[in-house]
């Protein structure tokens, strides 16, 4: 990251969004979810849920998410930092 370029920090309606996303592509009760629940092996999501979420991310944020991210997406926490990182602002 250049010094002209600063991350953005999602505010909480944003958060919120992310969260239901994730809920609606994985099929998981938003209520189930916590910031640190592993969507994999507390969810049982799958590899495809996670590009569909990715797609979803792009679409809705007007960013690029680079599938290399997918790995650090595991979580909301990671998810949210991962948009937050691809929405840094030049």
């Amino acid at each position: 990251m250049t010094a002209s370029q600063a991350t953005v920090t999602l505010d909480e309606n944003q958060r919120a969004q992310i969260k239901e996303i994730v809920s609606e592509i994985l099929e998981i009760d938003p209520a189930e979810m916590t910031a640190t629940s592993l969507f994999k092996e507390d969810h049982d999501a799958d590899s495809l849920g996670a590009i569909e979420i990715l797609s979803a991310l792009e679409r809705t944020f007007g960013i690029e998410i680079d599938q290399a991210e997918l790995t650090r997406m595991v979580n909301l926490d990671g998810v949210v930092t991962v948009v937050e990182e691809a929405s840094t602002v030049n």
